[in-house]
């Protein structure tokens, strides 16, 4: 019996949160051009850490825009504008976001339409006139690509970014051609990868296999045990993505859904999940 392997991209194979970072400096340096004045490379790099913890509880990628500038108040008290940066801690951002990012667009007067496009528009011009340094600013982890490259199983990868550019990550940062039909670029939402999975399992090729998803959100996974038509799938939370602690550890009280490791990760997809 061999192995098929459904895997997430963000969070799974690719670490996004320098290309969310840049991109949010790029909008901001547009919105507010003086809040950068100050910014050298080590409150850069201070940043991109704070925003792969916080990253989990983010909704939308737009609000990576919110986040930097709240950071950067929190650094920075000569450009504060809202009432919550003094005292404010990284764990308490990620207690509270939901409510945070609501207080502070409305102390800093903007309005979250004009700031999702905003984002969305200086994202997609880079893309379109350096794509090379956009992919740079992405990374793979650590492992991945050996692991990738010794696969010997089915893999697919479901995705909420266009799949396009998750093929061209992979190829130019990795050397990895994964051929376009087995990556499914779903968007935002974990519906439709439910219906790739129930998709995925129904190909006459992958009856008898053994069938894996790994993906870093908890509430994706949490969804699949939900739907009866999916019992069939092994299900891993990537410890290493975009997760918090509370929901790894939340993990324990569910059955289907084991934690994985990074090392562990890359070790079974080079020799397949046989325990």
């Amino acid at each position: 019996m061999g192995d098929l392997y459904a895997l997430d991209f963000d969070g799974v194979l690719s670490d996004s949160c320098g290309e969310s970072y840049a991109s949010a400096a790029r909008a901001i340096k547009v919105r507010w051009p003086t809040l950068f004045n100050d910014v050298d490379s080590s409150l850069e790099d201070w940043i991109v850490d704070q925003i792969r913890i916080v990253r989990p509880v983010m909704q939308t990628r737009y609000e990576t825009i919110l986040l930097v500038r709240l950071l950067l108040e929190m650094r920075v008290p000569s450009i504060r504008k809202s009432s919550v940066a003094e005292g404010l801690t990284v764990e308490g951002i990620v207690e509270n976001w939901s409510e945070l990012k609501n207080l502070i667009l409305k102390e800093w007067g903007e309005d979250k339409d004009s700031l999702v496009n905003l984002y969305l528009k200086v994202r997609d011009e880079w893309k379109e006139q350096d794509l090379g340094t956009w992919i740079g600013a992405n990374r793979l982890y650590p492992g991945v690509v050996d692991a990738l490259k010794s696969a010997t199983s089915t893999i697919y990868i479901v995705t909420g970014k266009q799949s396009r550019f998750a093929e061209v990550i992979l190829r130019e940062l990795a050397g990895v051609t994964i051929p376009p039909e087995t990556i499914f670029g779903v968007g935002s939402g974990s519906e439709r990868k439910l219906e790739v999975l129930k998709q995925l399992q129904k190909k006459p090729e992958h009856q008898g296999l053994k069938l894996h998803f790994v993906e870093d959100k908890l509430a994706t996974l949490k969804k699949v045990t939900e739907e009866p038509e999916l019992v069939g799938w092994n299900l891993y939370l990537g410890d290493w993505g975009y997760n918090t602690q509370k929901e790894r550890d939340e993990v324990a009280t569910i059955p289907r859904i084991q934690i994985l490791q990074l090392s562990e990760f890359n070790d079974k997809l080079k020799y397949s999940f046989c325990s």
